[in-house]
């Protein structure tokens, strides 16, 4: 590869991006390092770890002797990705804005500012890959190779465009690989470990978080008999499947028999914001908690066109296998912009708001947000 082939890596701090620099440059790339800054409402904040972040990857841009940049795209993020998903909240559903984060920032302000500095491609630490499919010309986003760390999920609306310019290195990888070369290396963060927060907003408190952007109105929590057995906070503060933090612990199902019931958790099945009332049931697998299809809106296909109807597989949400799905044609016969999913088997806890991911064995197709789930038959 000639030297005069410039790529900019995003180096966040972590292990990831750190080693994504490194095997470029081994592979004779002109390697520039950016580091991203997207939040900075609260940077004295003990969960904002921007600067800790930044100043591990100067350390590594340091040790691989690359130069790095540091960018500030927070009036991009809060406009385009944090305004989105406080509206989500406040409507009831669950956004994930690490999708929408890599979509408006990651893979357009930052590849942007990246063909301003004469860069050729991006890369970043993503567990994916790209591929060029030769019969198609189409650029095809692909599951990365280490199946515990796959991230396509999250990259499921990157376009063609975006797809040409972009190399992911580590996705070629399983992670023990990328610690071992870290470590080899002498990289200084080769035993950091992986960030789980939300994207840019870091481990923090999340409802404690949420009460700054949204304002609470608390109502009653009922069974599927009607009976009020609690009050939720604000129904924005609760996702569908969600365990933890109901405070209704110990009590049980009505009609159960002495002794029995005490124990089984309850978890959120429906949210009513017209009535703001939110639902409960008891056990995991009730009914309420099944769906056998979905509708999902504001479609996103990597390859700029809507797969045909057929058979796929699907995930509803991250880190789920992939459950074998018909793609629904709508009333005009096309998959777009929203689509229908049926499910042979029944789907546990189908979140408006989340995203419902396409898959054609390792080509992850794209998706849309989930706007109604089908309830289970029976």
């Amino acid at each position: 590869m000639s030297s005069q082939t410039r790529v900019v890596v995003g180096l966040s701090g972590g292990v990831d991006s750190a080693v994504t620099a490194h095997l470029l440059k081994q592979q004779g790339y002109e390697v520039i390092g950016i580091f991203m800054k997207n939040w900075e409402d609260d940077d004295d904040s003990a969960y904002c770890s921007s600067n800790i972040d930044f100043v591990d990857a100067a350390a590594v841009a340091d040790v691989l002797g690359i130069e790095i940049e540091h960018v500030n795209f927070a009036a991009d993020y809060k406009d385009r990705v944090f305004s989105e998903f406080v509206r989500e909240y406040q409507a009831g559903r669950t956004p994930n804005p690490d999708i929408l984060c890599n979509a408006e920032i990651k893979f357009k302000s930052f590849l942007d500012h990246a063909m301003r500095l004469g860069a050729e491609k991006i890369a970043t630490g993503h567990y994916a890959r790209v591929r060029l499919n030769e019969t198609t010309a189409r650029h095809e986003l692909l599951k990365g190779l280490d199946p515990s760390k796959d991230q396509s999920y999250f990259l499921h609306r990157l376009n063609q465009a975006q797809l040409s310019k972009t190399l992911f290195p580590v996705g070629e990888l399983h992670k023990t690989e990328v610690r071992r070369i870290a470590q080899d290396i002498g990289l200084p963060n080769a035993k950091k470990k992986d960030s789980t927060g939300i994207c840019f907003i870091g481990e923090r408190p999340f409802r404690e978080f949420l009460n700054r952007y949204i304002s609470k109105e608390p109502g009653p929590i009922k069974d599927p008999t009607g009976r009020t057995i609690g009050q939720h906070v604000g129904l924005s503060f609760y996702t569908l499947g969600q365990r933890q933090g109901l405070g209704i612990g110990g009590i049980k199902a009505k009609g159960a028999q002495k002794g029995a019931g005490e124990h089984t958790p309850w978890f959120v099945a429906r949210k009513d914001i017209a009535k703001n009332t939110l639902w409960v049931v008891q056990g995991h697998d009730h009914p309420w908690l099944l769906s056998e299809g979905l509708q999902a809106n504001d479609a996103s296909w990597c390859a700029g066109v809507p797969p045909a109807p057929g058979t796929y597989a699907a995930k509803t949400r991250y880190r789920q296998a992939d459950a074998p799905c018909e793609l629904l044609a709508g009333p005009d016969g096309h998959t777009a912009p929203g689509f229908g999913l049926h499910f042979p088997e029944a789907q546990w806890a189908v979140t408006p708001g989340q995203s419902a991911v396409l898959y054609d064995g390792e080509v992850c197709l794209g998706g849309g947000v989930i706007n109604a789930a089908l309830a289970a038959q029976g």
